[in-house]
């Protein structure tokens, strides 16, 4: 019986870009000028492989963000949890996704990962939008059609509608319970449609990648090493400087302290990739380490698995300005401007698994016209950097919990301000 453990799939998203870059490069080199092989492996294959990935990425986009939202609208269970905790945390959460997105994009505007004299093909067919008006924009977030919004992929109308119809299942008493039960069902088959793509992953990256090994220059993958770079330099900022300047700011507490307590947490989150499934091991930090009572954390953390996603935001707006500077594409102020809102309300429906974040991603480039096949540029190394932003998301439903906590008078400073508290019970 062999004891030998199955790869995880981080190892074989890793080995399908790997195989992808080496294929298509051997391509490249030996056959380039080979018609057949131009025309039936490059353009046949490697082409209708990769964007049937990108399809079913594409294909998720509306269901996930409309079941997942109304789910994590429905957890605010009883109505006068609308009030304090409700707007306090929601406030909260947002605003720190706000920032990391807008850090992102400065910091990806400044150090330009993607640029380069020489753009991708595809930025030829691209024209740019007209920015529509100030009260145009505010007019289209309310759909007309909910069902006509849900056909189109608009967003913004639909995390607008799903928050409604989530806050009236909240409202609707017992018959609000049943269509909520039915909503977390349906959540579920959504997570098991999710996990079955990303189970696909490794072979969408093969052809992706080994398609575009084949047709573009060595050094663009040297700027997807640029891109990695911006985002963990992005993640580290926001993590280490961000949350504990809000921490102190807003409650006087060390924030060395909450750093140090963090840090198990932080790691299984990275092992995970997976928000939800350190939601136990968040809760016993933040109540046993740090003094929260439970009456807090079992609200906020839940509430902030699903609504707190400030890793991914992080990812989208560097990956943002990353795509339209690798295919040659100008974005006004107007553009980054809805990427930080669409990002910033998109990720109240983005689910705490791994995965879900390049799904985000495929929406938000196409609320702006970038070309989605540009996620094939990244999405080899995603998945480590996946790992790396559910540290920071679980960092800042840590922290925002704390905040809640302290402002309600249900935190224990004694505990918090105890290093040993926690650690006493683990030898």
């Amino acid at each position: 019986m062999s004891n030998k453990k199955p790869l995880g799939l981080t190892m074989k998203i890793l080995i399908g870009m790997g195989l992808g870059i080496l294929v298509g490069a051997a391509i490249q080199f030996w056959m380039g000028d080979v018609e057949f092989v131009q025309d039936n492996i490059v353009g046949g294959l490697f082409h209708a492989g990769g964007k049937m990935f990108v399809n079913s990425l594409k294909m998720l986009v509306v269901p996930l963000v409309f079941i997942s939202l109304v789910c994590g609208t429905c957890s605010l269970a009883d109505p006068s949890k609308l009030g304090r905790l409700g707007g306090k945390s929601i406030a909260l959460y947002l605003t720190t996704t706000a920032i990391a997105i807008t850090l992102a994009i400065a910091l990806a505007l400044l150090i330009s990962p993607g640029a380069s004299e020489q753009a991708l093909a595809s930025s030829a067919s691209f024209t740019g939008k007209e920015a529509p008006s100030l009260s145009q924009v505010l007019i289209n977030i309310i759909p007309s059609n909910p069902i006509q919004a849900m056909a189109e992929g608009n967003m913004l109308q639909i995390i607008v509608f799903a928050l409604l119809f989530g806050i009236a299942i909240t409202l609707a008493g017992d018959a609000g319970k049943r269509v909520a039960s039915v909503f977390e069902d349906l959540n579920e088959v959504v997570m098991k449609i999710v996990n079955i793509i990303m189970n696909l992953a490794p072979y969408g990256v093969f052809f992706l990648m080994a398609k575009l090994a084949s047709e573009i220059s060595p050094s663009t993958f040297g700027k997807v090493f640029m891109y990695f770079l911006v985002v963990l330099l992005a993640l580290a900022v926001h993590a280490l400087v961000t949350y504990p300047t809000i921490l102190k700011f807003l409650t006087g507490l060390n924030p060395v302290i909450f750093i140090r307590k963090m840090r198990d947490t932080a790691l299984f989150a990275f092992s995970t990739a997976s928000s939800n499934a350190t939601i136990p091991v968040t809760l016993e930090t933040t109540t046993k380490k740090m003094g929260v009572d439970n009456s807090i954390a079992s609200f906020t953390v839940p509430l902030g698995a699903t609504i707190n996603m400030d890793g991914t935001a992080i990812m989208q707006g560097v990956a943002t300005v990353f795509i339209a500077q690798v295919y040659g594409i100008d974005l006004s102020i107007a553009d980054y401007l809805m990427v930080i809102l669409t990002a910033t309300l998109a990720s109240i429906g983005t689910a705490g698994v791994p995965g879900v974040g390049l799904i985000m991603l495929a929406m938000v480039l196409q609320q702006v016209g970038l070309p989605v096949e540009g996620i094939a540029l990244i999405i080899g190394v995603d998945r480590l950097l996946d790992m790396t932003r559910t540290a920071v998301n679980v960092t800042g439903d840590s922290m925002v919990t704390v905040i809640v906590a302290k402002t309600e008078k249900e935190l224990d400073t004694e505990v918090y301000n105890d290093p040993w508290v926690g650690r006493k019970t683990e030898s």
